[in-house]
Formats: structure tokens, C-alpha cells, sequence
């Protein structure tokens, strides 16, 4: 399906709540035009823009953009210096957008990571959008999704040794409960990585367990309204089972619009 089609209204009730995107493809279509990656990484930027501006108007609920990884660290230095003014530029800059459109702005990640000069506009930015009942917007900075659930395990034994916790009671929503993601974000319904790269890099490993996963060839820079509605037209026309069948399905709906829950 071309991008640029024209596609019919999606019906709110087939919307993702959430969406997360792996925003891939900065340094190639940077080297695609002969230029350094530093400015694939500003066009990246502007694609930012596009798509949070777009999302807030479809009607999603949260937005998370996986913006740095934990691995992310070991890159050249002057590319991670780039990156990180980049952020900087892109909270100062886009502060009153995000605080007239009645956005909140929170993180997930080791963002105690990030340098003083980030952490400064960042912080300011979450608390004075903290009362906003909008759209979510969420960074994934420093994020490694293995070190989120790593945090999360350390977190329960560290309560099992205090005495506060029976190792029989940790399960799946103890584990759950004890990430920044299930406290401030919906369940993620839709992951979309771009550039044409088949894997999820160590992103929301836990949250995309029943996720649906669409991957296109568009490198991020590239990404613009159009290619978020091909995504969300196909998201609509799935049919998410959650580990059961497509008859518990029907009974499910047929007892209620909610979704069954994932086993």
C-alpha cells in the first residue's frame, strides 16, 4: 500500500492506546546523501515533530519514542555529544508546544545517565506538564529493555531479603508492577520500527508481549503523517487474540466490549 494513498477513517474503538516507535535510519539516509550523521540525526528530529504532532491529533492515548538506547553510550563520543544537545534543543524548543497541547511528558530508562544539561530542560518539562491530561509523550532514554526488567527483579529480591516479600507471591504483575512503564503508559498496543530492520533492539522487551509489530522500509528521517496512518490502518485490520482463539474471541465481545486480558 502506498504511503501517500489516500485510506478511510480509522473508527476510534480500532486505535492502538498506545504506540511505541524504534525510530531507525538516521546515519543511513544520512550516508545515502554523502553527509555525516550528525544530520541525519536533525532530520530525525524534524520527523519527531511530525509524528507527535500527528498522533496527538489522531487520538492516541500515549506516544513512546525509543530516543537513546543504554547501548547507545558506546557510540563515538562527539556522535553521543551531538545526540545529547540534540535532546536539549528539542525540549527547549518544543517546551510550549508540548504545554499548549495539553501533552505529558514523562521518561522511562537509566536517565540518571544523561548529563546536567539535559536533565535540567527535561525535568522542568515533566513537571510543568504534570497535570496535563492529554497525550502522553514518553522518551526512552539510556532505555535497555533487559536492564529495566534487571531493575525490576533486584527491586523484589531486595523485598524478599527485607522480609516484605514471599519469594511464592512474585509473578507476573509483581514483576509488572515494579516498571516505570506499567505505572505511567497504557498497556502498548502497536510497536513500529522503521528502516526496514526486522528486531525490537532490546526495546520494551516485557510491554511488547502481546504487542502488534509493524515494520516498514521508510528510514525515520523519511517517516511523516502518512506513513503512521499505513500503520495504524494495518494495526485496525488485526485481529488481536491474546493467546486464545478467534471463538473465545467472539464469545469475549459478545459478554463485552472489553478486550480479554493477556494470559
Amino acid at each position: 500500500m502506498s504511503a501517500q494513498a489516500p485510506l478511510p477513517e480509522i473508527p476510534k474503538d480500532r486505535l492502538p492506546r498506545h504506540i511505541g516507535i524504534i525510530m531507525d535510519g538516521n546515519g543511513r539516509w544520512a550516508n545515502n546523501r554523502g553527509l555525516a550523521r550528525e544530520h541525519g540525526h536533525e532530520r530525525g528530529a524534524d520527523a519527531v515533530r511530525t509524528t507527535v504532532r500527528a498522533a496527538r491529533k489522531i487520538g492516541v492515548e500515549a506516544l513512546t519514542l525509543f530516543a537513546f538506547s543504554s547501548q547507545n553510550w558506546d557510540r563515538p563520543p562527539q556522535e553521543v555529544f551531538h545526540l545529547m544537545a540534540l535532546l536539549r534543543r528539542y525540549l527547549v524548543e518544543e517546551r510550549g508546544e508540548i504545554l499548549d497541547n495539553n501533552i505529558r511528558l514523562v521518561t522511562v530508562g537509566q536517565t540518571h545517565r544523561l548529563p546536567e544539561y539535559v536533565l535540567e530542560p527535561m525535568t522542568d518539562l515533566m513537571k510543568a506538564s504534570a497535570d496535563n491530561d492529554g497525550m502522553i509523550l514518553c522518551l526512552a532514554l539510556s532505555y535497555g529493555g533487559r536492564e529495566m526488567i534487571t531493575d525490576a527483579v533486584r527491586k523484589l529480591a531486595r523485598a524478599v531479603a527485607a522480609g516484605t516479600l514471599k519469594p511464592d507471591d512474585i509473578d507476573t504483575r509483581a514483576i509488572e508492577a515494579q516498571l516505570d512503564s506499567s505505572r505511567m503508559l497504557p498497556p502498548l498496543d502497536l510497536l513500529i520500527r522503521t528502516s526496514g530492520e526486522h528486531r525490537i533492539s532490546n526495546f520494551f522487551l516485557w510491554e511488547a508481549a502481546y504487542a502488534e509489530l509493524f515494520f516498514t522500509e521508510v528510514l525515520w528521517p523519511d517517516f511523516e503523517r502518512a506513513n503512521l496512518i499505513e500503520a495504524l490502518h494495518d494495526f485496525a485490520g488485526r485481529e488481536r487474540r491474546f493467546g486464545l482463539t478467534s471463538n473465545q474471541l467472539d464469545d469475549a465481545r459478545a459478554d463485552g466490549p472489553e478486550e480479554p486480558e493477556a494470559p
